[in-house]
């Protein structure tokens, strides 16, 4: 090689390396450390799986603070909360957890029965089990702390109120939710079902102040996680039957999904989750039930159900159920009267808003709010979505009255759960009382304009639609209440109010009455369904007016409250007469009683 060649070659190569160097400057090493027969290979990091995400609820929250309600008026009825003086010191507990598992903020529920028959109205709450954070894989919500154990209180001649949870049996098993209470054998005692997550239970009650778990023996378990529930008599065979819906197909491993921001998790939205079929319990002659529900027609699993009433909306004498359902089509099963049903929600108009769109729906409640003789009903929703009132046009369709009676102003900004028609004032116009509270904890940190806390909200029937009178009745303080029961605790002729709080202290209100005047009634039955419920009354007033009820203890969310009829007459002075339609369809009727007191029917004896 000349002298020529050899720089030639020599400067090749420095450009190579070059090259090389620039190529490789920045790029991850692939060398390796020296090692000794001591050392043993550093082990590689390991990854953290990306956490299954999901949507939250506030994803659709509108961005722009909504219009400011409509005023409020003037209320002609007081409540007072009475629980700290009335001996109850329920607390619910949910067990938060960082996991934001969805049945923590869906609270418990209130039943109000009176158990021992002594003519005074007792309390039941459903709780919580503790959760662990997170929950492992096959474990199960624990309840042997006391302070998750559902609790029985019986009410004193004094009109006080002592916890015989431990005395009655009545702890309870795993994560309940809601209650459903009527004396489902006929012995004249009423009994409990408590729903929950991963199952329910039946207690019946022995008449001693005690109860037995009845649930394998009658073959009424409800797999899954089932909510609200009610008793009733479907095909008028005297015997009560059992309706119960259930929420979602929901475990906890199904449930560990992240939803919300990553500044803030939140609790995620149904619809990320598969709905679940309610179950339909028919009672056969020896006292166990069937589930029929396939064959009734009711296993539609595309709902996500939370709250169910029973009415009779047709006035065939049948008991027919609606259906409450988060986030997807409500249901309406008409009873056909040859053991099965038909839903026929769409047709009659009451599966979607007005606009035709799903709703949060979670509390329901049916009754005539403007006495035209035919079943109204009333559904809770969630902030932004106003709460929807159908009003049954008598010929198996119903108008959407949100808009035309006022509702709809007054409950944007609210979300709603447990809730009921009444008359509140006794005038003679149902109104409308709601337990309100956010689904979310985190909402003011996502919507400011919104709260998690909220106060109840009494809507006054005024005959052409419904006002605000919550601030002066005295419904003035915020909770975060789900279950609500609806009963005459002090027997003075006006509805009281038991409230449940997730995650809170329960809350006792008193409805301080008005000067109208009233009737109450109570039916016994003859046959089996004792409390006779499914019965409808017609009530002639001294003036011609009429009003109709049907007997029930269904409704509401989660709960379940006095079946007794409190009938407002205004500034009339007595009732014509009193017309019962009982389940069996035999009808009697009652003239004159006397009124400003609670009157007993009986259907053996005829008075």
């Amino acid at each position: 090689m000349n002298p020529t060649q050899s720089k030639a070659v020599k400067l090749a190569r420095f450009l190579m390396l070059l090259s090389l160097a620039v190529f490789t400057q920045g790029q991850p090493s692939r060398a390796y450390p020296r090692q000794t027969p001591a050392q043993t290979p550093a082990p590689a990091p390991q990854q953290t799986p990306a956490p299954r995400t999901g949507r939250s609820y506030e994803s659709g929250a509108p961005a722009r603070k909504p219009a400011p309600p409509a005023p409020q008026a003037q209320s002609p009825v007081t409540f007072t909360d009475i629980t700290a003086q009335s001996g109850v010191a329920f607390r619910h507990a949910a067990s938060p957890t960082s996991q934001k598992y969805l049945p923590e903020t869906m609270g418990g529920g209130v039943a109000l029965l009176d158990y021992d028959n002594d003519g005074r109205l007792d309390i039941f709450f459903t709780n919580g089990a503790r959760l662990l954070d997170p929950m492992p894989k096959g474990a199960r919500p624990d309840k042997t702390d006391p302070r998750f154990w559902n609790r029985l209180y019986h009410q004193k001649a004094d009109g006080s109120f002592e916890d015989v949870t431990e005395r009655a049996g009545l702890r309870g098993d795993g994560y309940s939710m809601g209650v459903a209470a009527a004396d489902f054998d006929g012995d004249g005692f009423v009994d409990l079902y408590v729903t929950g997550l991963g199952g329910a239970t039946l207690y019946r009650n022995r008449g001693d102040g005690t109860f037995e778990d009845v649930t394998q023996k009658t073959k009424t378990t409800a797999p899954g996680w089932s909510t609200s529930a009610g008793w009733f008599d479907y095909d008028r065979d005297g015997r009560l039957d059992l309706f119960v819906v259930r929420y979602m197909d929901w475990d906890f491993e199904r449930g560990t999904l992240y939803c919300g921001s990553p500044q803030v998790r939140a609790y995620c939205h149904p619809d990320n989750f598969k709905g679940a079929a309610p179950l339909l319990f028919h009672q056969k002659p020896d006292g166990t039930f069937e589930e029929v529900s396939e064959r009734a027609g009711v296993t539609d699993a595309t709902g996500k159900s939370l709250g169910v009433a029973l009415a009779d909306f047709d006035n065939d004498g049948l008991t027919d159920i609606f259906v409450a359902n988060d986030n997807a089509r409500q249901f309406l099963f008409r009873n056909k009267g040859d053991g099965t049903f038909e839903d026929v929600a769409l047709l009659a108009g009451v599966g979607y808003d007005e606009n035709g769109k799903s709703f949060s729906g979670m509390g329901v409640d049916a009754a005539d709010y403007d006495n035209d003789g035919f079943v109204d009903v009333f559904v809770t929703a969630l902030s932004n979505e106003t709460y929807p009132l159908f009003r049954n046009n008598g010929d198996v369709t119903f108008s959407y009255a949100t808009s035309t009676t006022g509702v709809g102003l007054v409950t944007v900004p609210f979300s709603g759960w447990g809730a009921r028609f009444a008359d509140f004032d006794n005038d003679g116009l149902r109104d409308i009382f709601v337990a309100q509270g956010h689904v979310l904890d985190t909402i003011e940190k996502t919507a400011g304009y919104l709260t998690y806390k909220q106060p109840p909200l009494l809507m006054r029937n005024t005959g052409k639609g419904f006002v605000n009178v919550s601030t002066s009745a005295g419904l003035t303080t915020a909770l975060a209440a789900r279950g609500a029961a609806f009963g005459d605790i002090d027997n003075d002729g006006d509805t009281d109010v038991v409230l449940g709080q997730t995650d809170g202290p329960a809350v006792i209100l008193r409805n301080n009455g008005t000067r109208n005047h009233w009737l109450g009634l109570a039916l016994v039955g003859a046959k089996g369904n004792r409390q006779a419920l499914g019965a409808r009354l017609t009530v002639t007033d001294s003036a011609g007016g009429r009003q109709i009820f049907d007997v029930t203890s269904a409704g509401s969310y989660l709960s379940s409250s006095d079946p007794r009829i409190i009938v407002g007459l205004g500034n009339r002075t007595g009732v014509r007469a009193v017309e019962v339609r009982w389940p069996d369809g035999q009808t009697q009727t009652i003239s004159n009683p006397q009124i400003d007191r609670y009157v007993l029917i009986s259907e053996k004896s005829g008075s």
